[in-house]
């Protein structure tokens, strides 16, 4: 199994599976992926307090992907840890590439 499995297409562009540990010593998309869960790891420095590691994930989304906050949104999870996330307008390759990218850097 591979964090591909992670990654689905919708009509409107990919939806991602993620499980979010808020409170860490620094934002890391992707922190890893959980085989199991089917999901991928990040990390946050928000804490999960008033909504801040919700609009940390959305923004650092949208910085990865290089799309408008608008066009990034918490489609299911957006009081637990395990959440959903929807890039409109981006194709299931193109979210791979960027997700691969970001996990070998991890990894190396």
């Amino acid at each position: 199994m591979s964090f591909e499995d992670a990654i689905k297409t919708v009509e409107c562009g990919t939806i991602i599976d993620v499980e979010v540990t808020p409170g860490a010593k620094r934002v890391c998309i992707p922190g890893g992926y959980n085989p199991w869960r089917k999901r991928i790891e990040v990390k946050l420095s928000e804490n999960a307090q008033k909504g801040k590691a919700n609009e940390q994930l959305v923004e650092s989304f949208s910085a990865l992907f290089r799309l408008r906050a608008s066009e990034v949104s918490i489609v299911t999870g957006m009081k637990n840890t395990k959440k959903s996330i929807l890039l409109l307008g981006i194709g299931r390759e193109q979210a791979v590439a960027a997700m691969r990218e970001g996990l070998e850097n991890i990894l190396d």
